[in-house]
């Protein structure tokens, strides 16, 4: 019996990269688990309450080939969003990606805002972008990357905005000291900071005249849509996007 010692041996398939995307049922994170699907990756979307619109997602990716499976954990509870993780290891072997899109937002002035309201507020932004941050910080794979959300208003400084605002100003200054902590790891840590953008979240409780002159705001005269800001996440947890660490991307359309 002879051997064709010229036969090359199959290639092992190329490992999945595996996303963990929070808040991924509706709005921005919905966009951004769709987006890293169609660019390969594995996703877990995660969501705090909201089920049927988790596996509306989920199905909307695994229906166009992708991977996706939902994984319920609140944001700010330390042991959820470990299981969270471990749920993204026991299904997919690990994880390389992880976008904190999870949010809450009251807009009040700062004289007339609920102490309750705020503390719910600051709890799923700041505590849970930390949450989310020191989980990731520990599990990501070399050549990974974490996406953090803020908001371009901590520079517009709209009226109204000052809690979100000064929510989400922690999550700039949490990106920027973890990019520094994470040295020698081969991971990137950046937050997208969106201008007004159509979502259900945005709009809620404005009016169709505030919504117009918000929308005229930025140079390109419209809304941004969450497909705008969902490709500028891909871009920054991408092999492309590497070379980007440490900042804070304000995709606003060209606002101030």
């Amino acid at each position: 019996m002879t051997t064709n010692t010229n036969q090359h041996p199959t290639p092992a398939p190329e490992a999945v990269r595996v996303a963990v995307v929070t808040g991924g049922s509706r709005g921005i994170g919905r966009a951004v688990a769709r987006k890293l699907a169609r660019d390969g990756l594995a996703v877990v979307v995660n969501y705090a309450r909201d089920a049927a619109s988790a596996e509306e997602t989920v199905a909307a990716i695994t229906g166009a080939g992708g991977r996706a499976i939902a994984v319920p954990a609140d944001v700010a509870e330390e042991k959820e969003v470990a299981a969270l993780f471990d749920r993204a290891e026991e299904e997919y072997g690990g994880v390389d990606v992880v976008v904190n899109s999870a949010g809450r937002m009251t807009l009040s002035t700062i004289a007339d805002l609920d102490l309750a309201a705020l503390d719910a507020m600051h709890r799923t932004n700041i505590r849970g972008t930390f949450v989310v941050a020191r989980e990731a910080a520990r599990r990501l794979r070399a050549g990974g990357s974490f996406v953090g959300f803020s908001t371009s208003v901590v520079g517009t400084q709209f009226p109204t905005y000052g809690a979100y605002a000064a929510s989400k100003g922690a999550v700039e200054a949490m990106t920027l000291i973890m990019a520094r902590e994470l040295r020698g790891r081969d991971v990137t840590v950046n937050a997208v900071a969106p201008g007004p953008t159509a979502t259900d979240m945005f709009l809620e409780g404005k009016s169709p005249e505030q919504i117009d002159q918000l929308a005229k705001t930025p140079p390109l005269e419209r809304l941004g849509t969450p497909e705008d800001i969902a490709a500028v996440v891909a871009f920054l947890s991408s092999p492309a996007g590497h070379w980007v660490n440490g900042q804070v991307l304000r995709a606003n359309g060209g606002m101030i």
